[in-house]
C-alpha cells in the first residue's frame, strides 16, 4: 500500500508558490521529497516565472540555497526570487506583481519606446517584461517597473525610480535629469552600479554602506536605494526606511 507523502506540500497563488517542509524530517531526506514533488509537478510549473517562499521549517542560508538547486536541477521553473512568509512586505509585493502581469502584455520581452509615454513623464511607468541581459539598454522618460532580472551587464536608464521585481545584478541609473528623488527597489539587490542624480554606488559600496541603525543579514530580501545626505543608503524595504522617501 502505497503511503501518502505530504512531507512537502507546494500551494500556488497569483503571484507564485509556496512550499509547506516537514518541521520533523531530516534535512537530506527532505531534499529527496522535494526532488520527487517538483520533478512530478514540472509539466504543470513548465518554463514559468514565479516568486517562491517556504512555510513551516526554519532553513539556514545553506539549506534554502541547497533547496532552490534541486528544484532548478528536477525543473524548468524559473524562480525570480524568494518572499520571507514572515515579512510585512510580502503582501505588498505579491499586490505589485497581480498588478503589474494585469498591465502588460505576456508574450515575448519587448521595449517600449519613449515616445509611447504618457505626456507627463513624472507621472508615466514603463513596464519591461523579461530579463534585461548583458549589452541591453532600457530607456524611459518616467520611472520603470522591470517584471524580471537585470543581469551583469544590462542596464536600466530612468528619469524616474526604478523597481525590479527580479534580481538586480546590472547597472541601474535613476533620475537622469538630475532627481535625486528618484530611487530604486528590487527583490534582490546586488546591483554592479546605481546612480540616482549625480550619486553613484559601485557594488562595492553598496556591500559595505551602513544603514542608518539597521544591520540584518537576511538571504535575500526586498531593499530600495535611495540618497540621503549625498549618500545611496541600501536598506531593508521597511516603512521606516519608506519614510525617508520624498516623492517631490
Amino acid at each position: 500500500m502505497n503511503v501518502l507523502d505530504n512531507s512537502v506540500m507546494i500551494k500556488g497563488s497569483n503571484s507564485g508558490i509556496t512550499v509547506f517542509l516537514d518541521s520533523e524530517m531530516a534535512f537530506e531526506d527532505l531534499l529527496e521529497s522535494v526532488s520527487e514533488k517538483f520533478k512530478s509537478a514540472s509539466k504543470f510549473f513548465n518554463n514559468a516565472n514565479m516568486a517562491i517562499s517556504f512555510d513551516g521549517r526554519d532553513l539556514s542560508a545553506e539549506e534554502e540555497k541547497r533547496i532552490l538547486n534541486v528544484i532548478s536541477d528536477v525543473s524548468e521553473l524559473n524562480i525570480v526570487c524568494v518572499l520571507d512568509e514572515n515579512n510585512n512586505m510580502k503582501e505588498i509585493y505579491e499586490d505589485a506583481v497581480k498588478k503589474a502581469i494585469a498591465s502588460v502584455d505576456v508574450s515575448e520581452p519587448v521595449v517600449q519606446h519613449v515616445n509611447d509615454m504618457a505626456s507627463d513623464s513624472k507621472t508615466a511607468c514603463m513596464f519591461y517584461k523579461g530579463t534585461l541581459r548583458s549589452g541591453q539598454v532600457f530607456e524611459s522618460d518616467g520611472s520603470v517597473v522591470v517584471l524580471g532580472d537585470v543581469n551583469p551587464g544590462g542596464k536600466v536608464v530612468a528619469k524616474g525610480s526604478v523597481i525590479v521585481l527580479g534580481s538586480l545584478k546590472g547597472n541601474i541609473f535613476a533620475g537622469v535629469d538630475g532627481n535625486e528623488n528618484a530611487f530604486v527597489v528590487a527583490l534582490e539587490m546586488s546591483p554592479m552600479q546605481i546612480k540616482i542624480g549625480e550619486i553613484i554606488a559601485r557594488s562595492s559600496d553598496a556591500g559595505t554602506k551602513i544603514t542608518k541603525g539597521r544591520n540584518k543579514t537576511k538571504v535575500i530580501e526586498p531593499k530600495i536605494a535611495y540618497v540621503y545626505d549625498q549618500n545611496i543608503y541600501i536598506e531593508d524595504l521597511e516603512q521606516n526606511a519608506l519614510d525617508d522617501i520624498c516623492l517631490d
